[in-house]
């Protein structure tokens, strides 16, 4: 609900806006590095769903299998 909101509020110029805070803020030298770091910690989180949406099937499947 609240991201449907914020989209309605947030534009092309908010974005740049945003972009250039954070450019002064880092620096051009710094964002790369965040968004290395960034990247790495969304690839472990979706591995880490991947990997217990996996236990929980096998769990359903030896549960049906009792029964």
């Amino acid at each position: 609900m609240i991201a449907s909101i914020l989209t309605l509020f947030i534009g092309a110029p908010q974005i740049i806006l945003i972009f250039v805070v954070v450019l002064l803020l880092f620096g051009g030298r710094k964002i790369p590095e965040l968004m290395r770091g960034l990247g790495t910690g969304i690839k472990e989180f979706k591995d880490a769903t991947k990997d217990d949406d996996k236990a929980q099937m096998e769990s359903r499947k030896s549960s049906e299998t009792i029964i």
